[in-house]
């Protein structure tokens, strides 16, 4: 795995040279833009908008609008603004993670210890893991802050980026339908269904089945075998009687 940023965690007195790498992978198929007449593939160029010309990426630099001139901006600008940030992942307090609300959690990655961190790094993540809490933290990558977290995942330490609260859309917007504070007998029968479709959740038991199923399709295709579309199952409609909907639910899974 390539490093996609160096630096330090810091807590308390202690700095842990450490190294960050990308949790994830896409799962999806990588497809590429091509033109329908001759197939030939789609390139994206980066344009000059006044001369036309191609720009090469060497020659591009940042800006920000300043009534209407442009203020340049380079790799120093971005590091003044906060140079302790742009290299120091420092803990500024621990907190449960339960109280951290799913809708800002944003990206995953992989902190390994650099040189001579081997010991810090173990107490920072086993003392994690010893207390049920995790770090929270805001750092610079790419030249934005983030805020992140950082709680122990096997034998890692896990940086986990989130949002800030500003970042996350108010839902006065939306039309909803009124929380019910009451008791009803539909109510009742969800949470039947909800009990008997409990189960221990086992990440491993979910695959990214599309993209599967879309390669397939993909090879027949190269070798000039066309499959037909599945027939869709019956929707049921809006207007259906809750309550019977419900009981054809728990009777349909303790059938199964």
């Amino acid at each position: 795995m390539r490093a996609i940023w160096t630096g330090s965690i810091s807590f308390g007195l202690i700095n842990i040279p450490i190294k960050i790498m990308s949790a994830v992978q896409e799962s999806s198929l990588d497809m590429d833009m091509l033109d329908q007449k001759d197939h030939a593939n789609i390139k994206f160029i980066r344009v000059n908008e006044k001369t036309g010309k191609e720009v090469p990426y060497a020659n591009i630099v940042k800006g920000y609008k300043v009534d209407e001139k442009y203020v340049v901006l380079d790799d120093e600008d971005f590091e003044v603004a906060d140079a302790a940030k742009t290299k120091t992942i420092d803990i500024q307090s621990f907190a449960f993670e339960k109280e951290i609300n799913s809708i800002y959690y944003e990206q995953p990655y992989y902190l390994e210890p650099d040189k001579g961190a081997m010991n810090a790094y173990a107490l920072l993540r086993d003392s994690l893991e010893a207390s049920g809490k995790v770090g929270v933290t805001s750092f610079v990558l790419r030249n934005k802050e983030s805020l992140a977290i950082l709680k122990p995942y096997k034998n890692v330490i896990l940086l986990n980026r989130i949002r800030f609260e500003q970042e996350i859309r108010t839902t006065d917007e939306l039309k909803l339908p009124a929380v019910s504070k009451k008791a009803t007998k539909e109510m009742d029968m969800a949470n039947k269904l909800i009990d008997q479709l409990t189960e221990k959740f086992d990440i491993s038991s979910y695959k990214d089945e599309y993209t599967a199923k879309l390669l397939k399709i993909i090879k027949n295709k190269a070798k000039g075998k066309k499959q037909a579309p599945p027939k869709l199952k019956v929707v049921h409609k809006q207007s259906d009687d809750l309550m019977a909907m419900l009981k054809a639910s728990l009777e349909k899974k303790k059938s199964s």
